[in-house]
């Protein structure tokens, strides 16, 4: 197991490597998100792209270093646009976050993100009424655990406190700010972030605390200067990018 300050340690690490790797993110999310998302990895140091065409989306893949499966928006080209991503990144062996956007609120959703987990995620993103719908039960106890295990994936279950699970360990991430709840886009950049930090960190578990920790210290960092979600939209991708090791031991908060 690793201590609290030897992960603050790692995501510092992370970050330091995205930074200087600059992982090249493609990412399928909805079109809400999409600007705020690129900046996101943009900010992290990784490099993003978005497009969902046809006749580009493959290559789009097969160059890029890891997939952002998101099911925001969840139209007919989206869903054909996934079968062909995960494809190529099948085939490239390149890792994929699975983020089952309101899964809850619609069965025909719940069940094609059902199929999905079955095509091998690194990690899973969600929050608690996702969990629900995906796994058919609640959240609670070592349900995170559990659904990891059985299905070969890291759980990054998000709310006022974050778990991360890979069916063996599991770790607690007490850092955001309520603000964060109020940016549109927020969770679906933080699912991109996750799959930029799993390009540099081999262990999925450690690249998704690592990522978590990061935007919620970040939020907590931005809030101090915007007490208000319009300006803390901005404020949150400029802590970002100044986000350093000395602030990330100071502030993390894990268990």
């Amino acid at each position: 197991m690793h201590a609290p300050v030897e992960l603050a340690d790692i995501a510092a690490d992370v970050l330091a490597r995205i930074k200087s790797r600059a992982p090249r993110v493609h990412c399928i999310t909805n079109s809400v998100a999409q600007a705020y998302t690129a900046n996101i990895l943009l900010a992290a140091g990784a490099i993003p792209s978005m497009t969902i065409a046809p006749e580009e989306i493959a290559a789009f893949v097969a160059g890029a270093d890891a997939l952002l499966v998101n099911l925001g928006t969840f139209d007919a080209e989206r869903k054909s646009a996934i079968d062909l991503a995960l494809g190529a990144a099948e085939q490239g062996d390149k890792p994929w976050v699975l983020d089952p956007v309101f899964i809850e609120r619609s069965p025909a959703r719940a069940q094609f993100a059902q199929g999905l987990v079955g095509r091998g995620p690194a990690v899973v993103r969600l929050n608690h009424h996702e969990f629900a719908a995906l796994a058919g039960g609640d959240a609670a106890g070592d349900a995170p655990l559990r659904f990891a295990k059985k299905h070969n994936t890291i759980v990054a279950l998000t709310g006022a406190t974050d778990v991360v699970s890979d069916g063996e360990r599991s770790a607690k991430v007490d850092n955001g700010d309520a603000l964060m709840g109020l940016v549109t886009g927020m969770g679906c950049a933080g699912s991109a972030l996750v799959a930029a930090a799993l390009v540099v960190e081999r262990d999925r578990y450690l690249a998704a605390i690592a990522a978590l920790v990061a935007l919620g210290v970040a939020g907590e960092v931005a809030a101090e200067s915007a007490p208000a979600p319009g300006r803390f939209a901005s404020w949150i991708i400029d802590a970002l990018f100044g986000l350093d090791r000395a602030t990330l031991r100071a502030r993390s908060r894990i268990s």
